[in-house]
């Protein structure tokens, strides 16, 4: 018995000194972090720079199936009650009247796009997005979300479209 407890005592004892009083080196790298430094770019004013969705575009017709479309001087209740209609249920997820949300609000709108435009972008928005200057900005200003295409007829963009024309 004496042995074993000679035995295991010794072996306690190496067990410990192997253990402590070491220092680890460590194979690897090291980073030394310096601080970023940036460069200044010539700034442009961003006072003058007006977004894209408040820009007022009535020139450009877009890119899709409308090249034009004659707006009768008094508004369609009908046709604009139907756009409502339209506008709820496949619109109000990404615009919202009176407000920016995902996309812009559509109140005032036609006082800064063409109606052709408007229907375009309503009705082909994966092309308006790639070929079109202004619609590829309202992609950047609203973080890189872009129109869905709703499959819309031509009769039910144009019932939103008058629908638009009741919002002030």
């Amino acid at each position: 018995m004496g042995r074993i407890s000679k035995s295991f005592t010794v072996l306690f004892t190496l067990l410990i000194l192997s253990c402590g009083g070491k220092e680890e080196k460590k194979d690897g790298f090291s980073i030394e972090r310096k601080k970023a430094t940036t460069e200044k770019k010539a700034e442009t004013p961003t006072t003058n720079q007006v977004k894209a969705s408040e820009r007022i575009d009535l020139t450009s017709k877009g890119v899709g199936p409308i090249n034009s479309i004659t707006l009768d001087a008094a508004i369609d209740q009908a046709i604009a009650t139907q756009g409502e209609e339209v506008f709820k249920q496949m619109c109000m997820a990404c615009h919202r009247v009176g407000k920016k949300f995902i996309g812009p609000a559509p109140n005032g709108i036609l006082e800064r796009r063409t109606p052709e435009w408007i229907m375009n972008m309503i009705l082909n928005p994966e092309v308006m997005v790639k070929e079109d200057a202004l619609a590829k900005e309202l992609l950047i200003e609203f973080n890189g979300s872009p129109m869905a295409n709703q499959s819309l007829t031509e009769d039910q963009a144009r019932a939103v479209l008058e629908y638009f024309r009741t919002l002030k």
